[in-house]
């Protein structure tokens, strides 16, 4: 498989939280530009280890993780920082919000901060792209609101525009339908789709939400890989 096709490719990733004491040990992943890929496993799994380790957030022990043909695991931090700002929007499954900016500050913050997220608007209003995202989530009212007079399922919502804004390559999801209700998880689910499907991008979905899975091209048991688990 080529580089233009492969978003994330795992070789003998090992990672533990303390020396010698491995937590997660993957001896091969690979991951398509534009593929769906839901994400399952029990407490302990590893799957937010794998989810901080893809967004460079933490720093593997041993093996190769690259991400769209990039070596994450030679990058120094500061270039980690560039290279998830250009290239990946993560909804949080504790959101981190900004507190002290409101709905519309907090959607449009990736594309104040990283050019490569403003330009993918191709010219159009930072603001306008942060308005049609929120009337598509449902939250177009809250927009001069401060987010902490929002419920937990808006702030959720909130959460995934900002992800979203600026047509990020890479889409990684932590649980981010839990605080939602019906009709809202399935209009959040339309325009993360649609939102993928526009902009080519890889969408990594983590979820205890065994029903979901159906939705997505693959599924991945993560206790399945991990040999920490296995062993």
């Amino acid at each position: 498989m080529s580089m233009a096709q492969t978003a994330v490719q795992i070789e003998n990733l090992v990672f533990g939280y303390k020396p010698e004491q491995p937590v997660l040990n993957i001896s091969d992943l690979s991951i398509n530009r534009g593929e769906r890929v839901f994400i399952h496993g029990p407490s302990g799994s590893g799957k937010t280890t794998l989810l901080g380790l893809l967004h460079g957030v933490l720093a593997a022990d041993n093996g190769r993780l690259e991400i769209l043909g990039h070596n994450l695991t030679a990058m120094s931090g500061g270039k980690k920082d560039t290279f998830r700002g250009s290239h990946m929007g993560y909804i949080f499954q504790m959101f981190n919000l900004i507190p002290y900016l409101n709905v519309r500050e907090n959607i449009v913050l990736p594309c104040r901060i990283n050019r490569a997220r403003h330009d993918r608007l191709q010219g159009r209003n930072v603001n306008d792209a942060a308005a049609e995202l929120a009337e598509h989530l449902g939250i177009a009212s809250f927009l001069e609101k401060d987010v902490t007079e929002l419920s937990v399922g808006q702030q959720q919502r909130v959460a995934a525009a900002r992800a979203l804004i600026g047509g990020p390559e890479i889409i990684i999801a932590d649980e981010p339908t839990s605080a939602l209700d019906t009709d809202h998880r399935q209009g959040f689910l339309k325009l993360l789709f649609e939102s993928c499907e526009q902009n080519n991008a890889t969408l990594l979905f983590v979820s205890h939400d065994r029903g979901l899975a159906e939705l997505f091209h693959r599924s991945i048991a993560l206790h399945e890989i991990n040999r920490v688990i296995q062993s």
